[in-house]
């Protein structure tokens, strides 16, 4: 991350993200302190105000806990499949659809470095101020193109490496992913539900794309201790299927 941040550890397993951008800065439930005294903490132990915290660095997953949300978001399990199947790499160029809060637009941007490129659309001002906001927040500003449009319409965007989707109707946006994609570009698609895959592999069958797959992903956290270690007894939600297609010139 480009910005000075730092994520304080309680023993409780609680954590605060704070912004070191000033001198003083202002520590949830401690109150003001010297920027300088938290960063020089940095992977240690630190206690003010008879509480004491671990000083890390941020993560992604940390970031994204932190976000303000003005939609529901893709968590970490399906964001990192993303990245995967999508095969992201430094210097590539992304285009999202569906912005919502800019959870996976910042790791997007994250993964495709700082010579990468992320343009991110959304048809809602609002969700595009809020997810304007968190990648700023987050330092990865000079990565991320914002637009407000209906990519149903069409987009300017042409030579894309990926084209990744988030709305409720994502084979609208197949052909656009079509005419937007490089040649052998990646399309991948979030849905909730499995109508919408039905409908987003017929667009993409219909289509100049192979390789089709798709996939759901379920994580299961496994507790560890010395009287034992077992599966967690958190339920297994289902969050969403993720759709992936190749754009091809031809199909056999």
């Amino acid at each position: 991350m480009d910005r000075d941040r730092v994520v304080l550890l309680e023993a409780s397993g609680e954590k605060h993200l704070v912004v070191l951008d000033r001198e003083v800065v202002n520590v949830p439930g401690v109150g003001v302190v010297r920027a300088d005294s938290v960063r020089a903490a940095l992977g240690r132990r630190w206690s003010v105000g008879g509480r004491s915290f671990l000083v890390l660095k941020p993560s992604m997953r940390d970031t994204v806990g932190a976000l303000r949300r003005q939609a529901q978001i893709v968590g970490p399990k399906d964001a990192a499949s993303l990245v995967w199947n999508c095969d992201l790499k430094a210097g590539d160029y992304v285009v999202e659809v569906g912005a919502g809060s800019g959870a996976l637009t910042l790791v997007l941007a994250q993964a495709v470095g700082p010579d990468g490129h992320v343009v991110t659309y959304d048809v809602r001002p609002d969700f595009l101020d809020v997810a304007r906001a968190n990648v700023s927040d987050a330092g990865l500003a000079r990565r991320v193109e914002f637009k407000l449009g209906d990519v149903r319409s069409g987009i300017a965007e042409t030579n894309a490496d990926a084209f990744v989707v988030d709305i409720p109707d994502p084979w609208e946006a197949v052909g656009t992913a079509a005419k937007a994609l490089a040649p052998c570009g990646h399309f991948a698609s979030y849905s909730p539900n499995v109508e919408q895959v039905n409908r987003t592999v017929a667009a993409l069958r219909a289509g100049t794309f192979v390789e089709l797959r798709t996939v759901e992903i379920i994580e299961r956290e496994i507790e560890a201790s010395e009287s034992g270690t077992h599966p967690s007894f958190a339920p297994l939600g289902h969050t969403g299927y993720l759709t992936f297609a190749r754009a091809v010139l031809e199909t056999l």
